[in-house]
């Protein structure tokens, strides 16, 4: 399986990588930023799902709360769960689905950033037809060497992740569940994840090196400005 994932993400990946490193005036920093964008622009459609589902989902939780609390035999309230869901047009697993594809990609991804080795380049990654760049520059836009700590794109990717986190679980209020004394552990994990979640893409992105801080500020931001347009889109009624 990992194998597979390796053929078919992360090689293609890493040669799109290359291949960008092929331009002159392009940095290790900067292609790093340009193929974060493409891929998060090529996740798009996947995301657009993932966001629409779940806001459906929240707008109807009042609704979802009092069948749970009106069918207590677990059976036959899953019934009336999975018949609110179709009247509704609800996919509760489409969101869970459009996660998983995008995980591998998003983990080569990470990998290539980790493992890249640059500025060497792994030539028995490359296919026959893209060229090893002559010399890879390190510096990012001539001040930050990426291949170095960089305290400065660490705090920004921990800032962004904590802004992600935040805009991804919206009003939260409480730890007790709608009609329910019950606690409600999704909302708690959710809040916890919030304010531990950066401290970690800190440490980690600090720890590593720039280029991984840089990676996780630009991926973050792309996330951050897709969500807010669909969910804008969503309250225009457009979605």
């Amino acid at each position: 399986m990992i194998a597979f994932f390796k053929t078919i993400i992360y090689i293609p990946l890493y040669n799109i990588l290359i291949l960008i490193l092929n331009i002159s005036w392009i940095d290790a920093g900067l292609a790093a930023v340009i193929l974060t964008i493409l891929v998060k622009v090529v996740l798009y459609p996947l995301s657009k799902k993932a966001v629409v589902t779940q806001a459906k989902m929240k707008e109807k939780e009042g609704e979802l709360a009092a069948i749970k609390e009106k069918y207590k035999n677990k059976q036959e309230q899953a019934a009336k769960i999975m018949e609110f869901y179709k009247t509704n047009k609800i996919n509760p697993f489409s969101s869970i689905l459009t996660i998983l594809i995008q995980i591998p990609v998003i983990f080569s991804l990470y990998f290539i950033f980790f493992k890249s080795g640059l500025p060497t380049v792994d030539t028995s990654l490359l296919y026959s037809f893209i060229k090893i760049p002559e010399s890879v520059s390190m510096v990012f836009l001539g001040f930050i060497d990426v291949s170095q700590k960089s305290i400065v794109l660490a705090l920004l990717a921990a800032v962004t992740s904590y802004w992600q986190m935040h805009l991804a679980t919206p009003n939260i209020k409480g730890s007790t569940s709608l009609m329910s004394d019950k606690p409600d552990f999704a909302k708690m994990m959710g809040k916890q994840m919030k304010y531990t979640m950066p401290f970690i893409v800190f440490f980690i992105s600090w720890k590593i090196s720039a280029i991984i801080a840089l990676y996780w500020f630009v991926s973050n931001l792309m996330t951050i400005i897709q969500e807010s347009y669909i969910r804008k889109q969503i309250t225009k009624g457009n979605l």
